[in-house]
């Protein structure tokens, strides 16, 4: 059985992320853990995105990457992050803000087989 996906996204994020790419092209995904957005996923052009070698791709949601710093992988990893969007727009960084709307991470915990089927499947790939 394939291990379970470590970030998915709701339906609504993923008609969200539709949008977003055909007004802003290729986008891609950040977990933050900063001040300015608690703990919200942040939403960039794939061209602005920077990701250096202490973030971690835990997938991709609406054919867009998704990456979290190490640290915060590390306290996530036995976790599933679930995508989901949000009336009113935040005041930050993130893409969708000026939409009227905002990513929001909600989790879930693996079960014990799937912490089995992603230990077999191995870690994640760090960025370049």
């Amino acid at each position: 059985m394939p291990a379970p996906a470590r970030v998915e996204a709701t339906g609504e994020t993923l008609n969200w992320i539709a949008r977003l790419k055909a007004k802003h092209g290729p986008l891609a995904f950040y977990q933050s853990a900063g001040c300015c957005e608690g703990s919200a996923p942040l939403c960039f052009t794939a061209k602005e995105l920077r990701v250096g070698p202490h973030d971690v791709l835990l997938g991709e949601i609406g054919g867009c990457p998704f990456y979290i710093r190490a640290n915060q992988f590390e306290y996530w990893r036995h976790t599933q992050l679930i995508i989901d969007v949000v009336k009113g727009g935040g005041e930050g960084f993130s893409l969708e803000g000026p939409e009227g709307i905002s990513f929001l991470t909600r989790s879930r915990v693996f079960t014990d087989e799937e912490v089995g089927e992603l230990a077999a499947q191995g870690e994640p790939p760090r960025a370049a």
